[in-house]
């Protein structure tokens, strides 16, 4: 779980780490100043430290606290502390949160602001001052933000938007198109929204950094997340496969295949000793004919009941076999232990960014 912290809490402990990390620069003096004295068209600082660097050099170090340093909510205080920065030369603006992001990270460096978090992440760049420390993990992560972005149902709209990048989409349109509602569409388009991973439009909103999106999600995603049964059949891979696809199709059982199965028929050359089929249900009658038998060592069958139908969104025929899309084969492989991450890194660079430029 990642720490919560109070918003009293999180102002108090930035104003200690910034005066503490100064502290460590022997020839500066700092003290704290009044953030009355500093003000523009009636914005304040959340704080202001005046800084010493020697008898006749000074300066104002105005702090811009935020609760979130996503990009969003980066670019807004650099915005602001620009303003200040523009009007008196002696202002150093720097922006404090639990945890700044690479992306806001670089936001606040291209600005020449400064900026530093409690996970242990600054740049402080200023005069002769010169402390820059970065790569520091997010203790504060926000589990709750993540389970929203990626739970069963707001994956339905990752994968209808990672599916059409190029695509401008109305709400209306997006939802009936992922099968959710419109409330769900709004969450979504604001967390994407604050890590600026979409571009808004009079035509829509489309992704702008699907690479991004792609390598968070597949950091909080498993093919485990399905119901996952092992078997073990006796036949040759291509048999085994062709005895399944007979069978669900003959019985109208929704499936698709993923994983190496699926990447082997995308990119021929793939080779591979289990099988991986997602299956809207597994009936007896489908075990017997293709003559599967659960284990729990040694498969060499699985089968996969979805966490959520979405997993079919994007699914294509490959010589009449359906397979999932690149993405949902991305994120199954890259969770899958062996050669499954070089697998998908392989699908990344042949297909998917290939029909992302």
């Amino acid at each position: 779980m990642g720490i919560v912290m109070k918003e009293q809490d999180i102002k108090k402990d930035i104003i200690t780490t910034l005066t503490d990390t100064l502290k460590d620069v022997t020839f500066l003096k700092t003290k704290k100043g009044e953030v009355n004295s500093v003000k523009l068209s009636g914005i304040r600082p959340d704080a202001l430290l005046e800084a010493e660097i020697k008898e006749n050099q000074k300066r104002k170090l105005l702090l811009e606290i935020k609760n979130i340093g996503q990009p969003r909510q980066i670019r807004e205080a650099v915005n602001k502390l620009l303003r200040f920065t523009s009007m008196q030369s002696d202002i150093y603006g720097i922006i404090g949160a639990p945890y700044i992001s690479p992306a806001a990270a670089k936001i606040c460096k291209e600005e020449g602001i400064g900026y530093l978090d409690l996970a242990g992440n600054c740049r402080l760049v200023f005069d002769t001052i010169y402390i820059v420390r970065e790569n520091a993990r997010n203790p504060f992560v926000r589990k709750r933000d993540l389970r929203s972005l990626y739970s069963p149902r707001a994956s339905r709209v990752l994968r209808v938007l990672l599916n059409n990048p190029k695509t401008d989409w109305k709400m209306q349109v997006l939802a009936k198109a992922a099968e959710v509602s419109i409330g769900q569409i709004a969450n979504i388009k604001k967390l994407l929204g604050d890590r600026e991973w979409i571009i808004e439009s009079k035509k829509g909103f489309k992704l702008k950094k699907p690479a991004d999106l792609l390598a968070e999600w597949s950091g909080n995603y498993t093919f485990r997340k399905n119901e996952v049964q092992d078997f073990y059949c006796m036949s040759d891979i291509p048999t085994i496969e062709a005895k399944i696809a007979k069978e669900c199709s003959e019985n109208k059982i929704n499936y698709a295949f993923t994983g190496f199965s699926g990447a082997a028929r995308i990119l021929p050359g793939i080779r591979y000793q289990r099988v991986m089929v997602f299956v809207s249900k597994i009936p007896d009658r489908l075990l017997r004919k293709a003559s599967l038998k659960e284990v729990s060592s040694g498969a060499n069958v699985t089968l996969l009941i979805p966490y959520d139908t979405g997993v079919f969104n994007g699914t294509k025929e490959c010589d009449d076999i359906p397979v999932v899309s690149a993405i949902q084969l991305y994120l199954d492989l890259r969770s899958y232990r062996g050669r499954g991450e070089e697998a998908s890194q392989i699908i990344f660079e042949k297909v998917i960014s290939k029909s992302w430029s």
